[in-house]
């Protein structure tokens, strides 16, 4: 079975940031992940988990400013300096707090932008990014999000995605390969996940439609989990769903998935 990690930036939100990390430790999970940690010190969110004996599991580049619905910077053109700048916040980061993977969000695909200074853009960040995490010893993973929840949305796709990852060229760029947004942009999930295997360090859930915890709608996850054991996937899959009620009282589905 897939180790399991808990989205602090959708689990355990009735509490305030820090006690989400105890909070998810008595729940079951050994990992946690979120959107991004610069709002605290590295050192107070160290000490939550030596304290809850948590693995940092991924957090994402530094992607503008998230309140004024950016989602991310990396195929702007003109905001080239702030993402390098947010690649080095990022490294200083994960360094103190152990996690060995980061998450670059593309971005939103501004109206009218020019596709070919858009994607030259995103390439050569995610090659600056590659070679730098490398340095440190840190996995760099691109997430491909549904044109739904995020219109605009500059990388959608496995497809898309395999595409940019052979032109940036790096033995250090992988997929995060989230099954929510996946499902809804192409589906073939079990298949896809089989075939590319080798490209997927980091994995997600949510269940469709909703994007509530599994068994809430139309994904068999109990079918998924056995699918990702009998393929060989060592990564982490990452909870970031929004729970139908509160989360302790939808935490049913870990045993009833024999997830735990």
């Amino acid at each position: 079975m897939p180790r399991f990690a808990a989205n602090l930036s959708m689990l355990f939100t009735e509490q305030d940031f820090l006690a989400r990390f105890k909070a998810a430790a008595n729940a079951g999970f050994s990992g946690v992940e979120y959107l991004f940690p610069y709002e605290f010190s590295s050192a107070e969110i160290k000490a939550q988990l030596d304290a809850h004996r948590l693995t940092q599991v991924l957090f994402n580049l530094p992607a503008g400013d998230w309140g004024k619905g950016e989602r991310g910077i990396a195929c702007l053109p003109e905001r080239v300096e702030e993402f390098r700048a947010g690649v080095d916040l990022a490294i200083a980061y994960a360094q103190v707090l152990g996690n060995t993977q980061v998450n670059c969000l593309a971005g939103i695909r501004p109206q009218d932008a020019d596709c070919a200074s858009l994607r030259q853009t995103f390439v050569a960040n995610l090659k600056y990014a590659a070679d730098k995490l490398k340095a440190a010893g840190i996995r760099l993973v691109m997430e491909m999000i549904n044109t739904r929840d995020i219109p605009g949305f500059y990388l959608n796709t496995t497809a898309q995605a395999l595409e940019i990852q052979a032109e940036v060229g790096s033995d250090n760029l992988f997929l995060q390969y989230d099954i929510y947004h996946m499902q809804i942009m192409e589906g073939d999930l079990a298949r896809t996940m089989a075939n590319h295997l080798g490209q997927i360090n980091h994995i997600q859930l949510a269940d469709n439609p909703g994007r509530n915890e599994p068994g809430t709608g139309e994904i068999n996850y109990r079918f998924l989990f056995e699918h990702l054991d009998s393929i060989g996937y060592q990564g982490w899959v990452g909870c970031e769903y929004k729970p139908l009620t509160t989360t302790e009282a939808g935490l049913g589905w870990l045993k009833s998935h024999n997830a735990i």
